[in-house]
């Protein structure tokens, strides 16, 4: 009933940058590619810190 009083973990925050970057990538792939790109590459760098952190637990 009251889990927006919760805390959220650094998975979970990683979890939100990924979707929010994957989003903004597509949104821009038909308007600039170059941009695109780079929001898919910032999510990828993002996706590696949730797997390493995976990997540590």
């Amino acid at each position: 009933m009251f889990g927006f009083f919760k805390k959220k973990t650094t998975l979970q925050k990683l979890e939100e940058q990924y979707k929010k970057k994957m989003k903004e990538g597509y949104d821009l792939q038909s308007i600039n590619r170059k941009d695109s790109d780079q929001k898919y590459l910032e999510a990828q760098q993002i996706l590696d810190k949730i797997e390493a952190l995976d990997k540590d637990q």
